[in-house]
């Protein structure tokens, strides 16, 4: 009996050893399918902002919080291989990066539009979504089916910083949705948003501002 445990911990142990190997040897595949990027990533300026993006992502993916530019260049290797809308947001930063699509294709149905963006946007799933606004701030959050852009040929949305936009949310107009506003899914906002106020519906009204729970037009 003792012999028979004994080699069942030898084999579990063999196998953990293995599965470490292989998780390691599927990393340096994966970091030498994304080698050019990598490249242009080590050469961006330090003020570029898709370095607080990759720490973004990493705290919200990853479960990582990565502030040195060794462990934000192996999160860039685990973003940039596994998940497609990052992808996207990376060839937004990185313009010169576009050349290696080949080698780590975008998500096709999330099109990045804005001229402006703030550092640490997040893409949540990021299907079918269109990011067309005037500008966006900081530390941003945008889910998939989101659509933010024009209702006439000219006019987008400027979205300040720190703003949340859930699932399905229609932002369009020439309007300002302020700083921590939140818009939740499905909503459709024509009018501008205060800061620090939750907006839902169609058409969207406040129902919290500061924290409080209101109900009001916008």
């Amino acid at each position: 009996m003792q012999v028979a445990l004994e080699t069942i911990n030898c084999l579990s142990i063999f196998k953990d050893f293995i599965v470490t190997i292989f998780k390691k040897v599927c990393f340096a595949v994966s970091a030498l399918s994304v080698t050019p990027h990598l490249v242009l990533l080590f050469m961006a300026k330090p003020g570029n902002a898709i370095f607080r993006d990759i720490e973004a992502w990493s705290e919200k993916l990853l479960r990582r919080s990565s502030t040195q530019r060794g462990d934000l260049m192996l999160d860039a290797v685990r973003l940039l291989t596994g998940t497609a809308e990052f992808r996207n947001l990376f060839y937004y930063r990185l313009p010169r990066a576009r050349f290696f699509k080949v080698l780590a294709r975008p998500e096709n149905t999330l099109h990045i539009l804005t001229p402006d963006i703030g550092p640490g946007l997040f893409i949540q799933h990021g299907f079918a979504t269109i990011i067309s606004a005037e500008s966006i701030g900081a530390n941003c959050w945008i889910n998939q089916q989101v659509s933010i852009g024009y209702t006439s040929s000219t006019g987008a949305p400027r979205i300040g910083d720190n703003v949340t936009i859930n699932a399905g949310a229609k932002v369009l107009g020439n309007i300002t949705v302020g700083d921590n506003a939140k818009v939740g899914a499905n909503a459709v906002v024509i009018k501008n948003v205060p800061s620090d106020c939750t907006v839902v519906g169609v058409p969207a009204r406040i129902v919290r501002r500061a924290g409080l729970r209101v109900d009001e037009a916008l």
